[in-house]
C-alpha cells in the first residue's frame, strides 16, 4: 500500500508519540513503579495504536480494498476483515 505525503505526516508523528509511550512504559517497569500506572499506560498506547490503525485505514481504504480481490463481494470482505484485525 501506498501512503499518499498527508497521510504519511499525519500517522509518523503519532507513530513516534507511540514509540516514547511504549519507552516510557519500559522504564516504569525497571523502574518498578505501580501495575496500576504501567497497566494504565499499556492501555493509553494501545487505544492510540488502535486510532491509528483505523486513521491509516479510513484514510486509505481505497488502497486498501485495490490491493486485493477486485470484486465488490470481495471488496466487502476484505473491508470487514481489515477492520476486525483492528477490532
Amino acid at each position: 500500500m501506498q501512503l499518499s505525503e498527508e497521510s504519511r505526516a499525519e500517522i509518523l508523528p503519532l507513530l513516534n508519540r507511540v514509540h516514547g509511550q511504549i519507552a516510557g512504559i519500559a522504564r516504569m517497569l525497571e523502574e518498578g513503579r505501580d501495575c496500576t500506572d504501567v497497566v494504565v499506560q499499556i492501555a493509553a498506547a494501545s487505544k492510540a495504536l488502535d486510532k491509528i490503525g483505523f486513521k491509516l485505514l479510513a484514510a486509505n481504504l481505497r488502497s486498501c480494498l485495490s490491493d486485493d480481490e477486485g470484486t465488490a463481494e470481495g471488496d466487502e470482505k476484505t473491508l470487514e476483515r481489515l477492520f476486525m484485525t483492528l477490532a
